[in-house]
């Protein structure tokens, strides 16, 4: 048997796990855009087999489907599918609030459809820069690194062995979480330094000097601000921070203590704290660059099996469980 992946939305990171799939010889590569161009270019760059106009469609015969889409538009797009999506079939996404998706897919998905989410942290080769859409989606863009892997209660172990084993296909380790915790972590690593850079530049901008600042703000000024970069739209981002506003309200909270400290500090013209400050930032940059670099998590789980044996395995465990469980229900 052929394994069906649809994978909706055919950005970076749709785009890239298409293509780290290319040579698995068992799984169907099945991708849909909004945008058909999108579409076009990923299947022209080998990250689908075929790509559906049809949303509906292009999900009816999908074992497993990837939602790889801003989160402002998942629950629309869960809606449209809802009807189509058949039995058995694990649904995924990569969107920064798993607590929310969870429950549009509970309240939209005809039970007997399963439920998994993936958050996706690129491998350290892929830490810096601003690239996004399809043209820079990569093959071994997550390798090394780690999806953190959550499922609501009571999801059959054989959908969580399935998304499992796909991360591992991608070149990545797997971290089991819950939603909750999930959403803290994102809050503090996706979500938060957006807002950071959002705030950054509505403080500079509005600034009577900024006519001119505009004209040495340079490398520094360049780097801090990408992070408002990452969101093709808004909307996805203020999504992002609403859904998941108390981990967001906290970590900002944190933040801006943060920040007062070190204000205090310099008003106090306080030499020997601004540097400790500054210096243990330093290290704790450096330290964590490291350990991205090494790949060596304490609890993440990887695989010791080759990528054809995985893919096997994913055909196995749909063919064998998720399927086989649906069956017996009848």
């Amino acid at each position: 048997m052929t394994v069906q992946i649809t994978i909706l939305g055919l950005g970076q990171v749709g785009s890239s796990i298409g293509l780290a799939l290319a040579n698995q010889k068992n799984i169907k590569r099945v991708g849909h855009d909004k945008d058909y161009e999108i579409a076009r270019l990923s299947q022209k760059a080998g990250a689908v087999d075929e790509i559906k106009v049809n949303l509906p469609s292009s999900v009816s015969n999908a074992n497993i489907v990837v939602l790889s889409m801003p989160l402002s538009e998942i629950r629309d797009t869960l809606g449209y599918i809802a009807q189509d999506v058949q039995e058995g079939t694990v649904i995924l996404d990569t969107a920064p609030a798993k607590g929310e998706v969870a429950s549009w897919v509970g309240q939209l998905i005809p039970q007997g459809r399963y439920y998994v989410g993936l958050s996706p942290a690129a491998g350290s080769n892929y830490l810096h820069g601003i690239e996004l859409g399809v043209d820079s989606a990569r093959a071994d863009l997550f390798k090394d690194g780690l999806f953190l892997v959550n499922a609501p209660a009571g999801t059959p172990s054989e959908a969580l062995d399935l998304a499992s084993n796909l991360v591992r296909l991608l070149g990545a380790q797997v971290m089991f979480t819950d939603s909750v915790e999930a959403d803290g972590l994102l809050a503090s690593t996706h979500v938060l330094p957006q807002l950071a850079a959002a705030a950054l530049l509505d403080a500079t901008v509005s600034q009577p000097g900024w006519t001119e600042a505009r004209k040495v703000a340079a490398r520094p000024y360049a780097s801090v601000t990408a992070g408002i970069a990452y969101h093709d739209e808004v909307k996805s981002l203020r999504d992002a921070a609403l859904s998941n506003r108390e981990n967001t309200v906290r970590m900002l909270d944190a933040y801006m203590t943060s920040l007062q400290k070190l204000r205090d500090q310099i008003q106090n013209g306080n030499e020997a704290e601004v540097s400790s400050y500054l210096e243990d930032a330093v290290k704790a940059r450096d330290r964590w660059i490291q350990e991205r670099a090494r790949a060596d998590w304490q609890g993440a789980q990887q695989s010791d099996m080759d990528s054809v044996t995985l893919g096997a395995r994913m055909n196995q465990l749909f063919m064998g469980n998720l399927f086989g469980r649906n069956k017996n229900k009848k």
